[in-house]
């Protein structure tokens, strides 16, 4: 009777352990697919899924259990973002999110993380506080954030004598991207000095009343003048170089943005600035599939800025689960600290203390008569991780 009893408990954990490994894997995509970032929600939806094809090696399958992606619009709006990630994990039961388009939606989702005890990748949302004082040890960002903007960018504003106003939105993308800047400024030993900070609403359109500020606070002063601007959607540029801020001797410094806006810049030959993915700059297998395959599911254009994100979040995912042979959350944690993993823009790396990834940044100059609204850049140089002093901003 013994041997029965022991005999069918040990067929119930073979049928269990089996239906363990059946069972799909879900995973949350949150985004902002309704608002004025949808087209960088789209993008990473496109890489996300390009990505999980890439590292699975089409099958949409790791270790023998499907893939389910369940896709959710936030639609840029913090509460909204918060209940899609609460329906994500009570209700629909997945094993790890990833999101969203907007820093303060972001902000927003990470005590759901905390309280629910699962992982949350972040991608492509960028504010410090992300990994800095609002991290705990559920999230995991795949995104760079405002501090490797900033270092990129102050790497190329190292002249020692420079005077450099601000331009950002109100908001905490915007603080904390010119906050950033102003420590990264510090942080690579360079001489320049912020003399002014202009904040003006995300939806502004006529920039007259703020550039003729930004004027104003360099005009007179000596040496290299910049405008470091720092945008998300429609971007400034253009109604700045209206102003005429040549006259006065003024360069604007505008960051990198996805190819439909960059595309506007192309009468501003010698433009120069920081970013974080262009097509035609890194060299590697994973960019050379994206590129390729991305080109023919889309009428021959390259893929963007946050394709190439929502590719990179994707090849962590499946790393990390493939690493765990798990979706348990804690051996995912144990797993990803530290992880290397692939990525089209070559390698990045989980730092322990903050999750945050470590990667490389270029520094760009627009092409002179670029051929069409896609081969717009030239490579100045690539930005490595090991350059950029990323401070640890999280206080836990």
């Amino acid at each position: 009777m013994l041997r029965r009893t022991v005999l069918a408990a040990a067929g119930l954990l073979v049928a269990g352990t089996a239906a363990a490994e059946d069972k799909p894997i879900k995973i949350a995509l949150i985004y902002g697919k309704t608002g004025p970032l949808e087209p960088y929600a789209r993008q990473t939806e496109a890489g996300f899924m390009l990505g999980l094809e890439y590292a699975t090696k089409g099958t949409m399958m790791i270790d023998g259990r499907k893939i389910e992606v369940i896709l959710k619009d936030d639609q840029l709006k913090p509460d909204m973002g918060k209940a899609a990630l609460e329906q994500a994990y009570a209700d629909d039961k997945v094993d790890i999110a990833v999101g969203t388009t907007g820093s303060p939606v972001t902000l927003a989702m990470l005590p759901v993380a905390e309280e629910y005890k699962k992982i949350l990748i972040v991608e492509p949302a960028v504010a410090d506080q992300i990994t800095g004082d609002k991290w705990n040890r559920y999230i995991f960002r795949t995104a760079r954030n405002s501090s490797q903007d900033a270092l990129a960018a102050a790497a190329t504003l190292k002249d020692p004598d420079i005077s450099i106003a601000t331009l950002a939105q109100d908001n905490a993308f915007g603080k904390d991207g010119i906050a950033s800047l102003k420590e990264a400024l510090t942080a690579v030993g360079s001489k320049a000095k912020v003399v002014h900070e202009e904040y003006t609403p995300a939806q502004t359109t006529d920039f007259t009343a703020a550039g003729q500020r930004l004027f104003d606070s360099l005009k007179d002063k000596p040496g290299r003048k910049v405008i470091a601007v720092v945008w998300a959607g429609a971007h400034p540029l253009p109604k700045l170089m209206d102003l005429k801020p040549e006259r006065y001797g003024i360069e604007i410094a505008p960051g990198g943005n996805i190819l439909p806006v960059m595309a506007g810049w192309k009468q501003f030959p010698g433009l120069e600035g920081a970013i974080y993915y262009y097509w035609g700059f890194p060299k590697n297998p994973v960019n050379d599939w994206l590129v390729s395959e991305y080109k023919k599911k889309n009428n021959g254009a390259p893929p963007d800025f946050f394709v190439a994100g929502g590719m990179s979040a994707a090849m962590a995912v499946v790393q990390a689960i493939q690493k765990a042979k798990s979706t348990d959350t804690e051996k995912l944690i144990a797993a990803m600290e530290g992880m290397e993993f692939d990525t089209p823009k070559g390698k990045m790396t989980f730092r322990k203390e903050d999750h945050q990834a470590l990667q490389a940044m270029y520094q760009w100059r627009m092409k002179k008569d670029p051929p069409d609204n896609y081969d717009l850049l030239e490579l100045v140089r690539e930005i490595p991780a090991s350059e950029m002093n990323l401070p640890i901003k999280n206080k836990r």
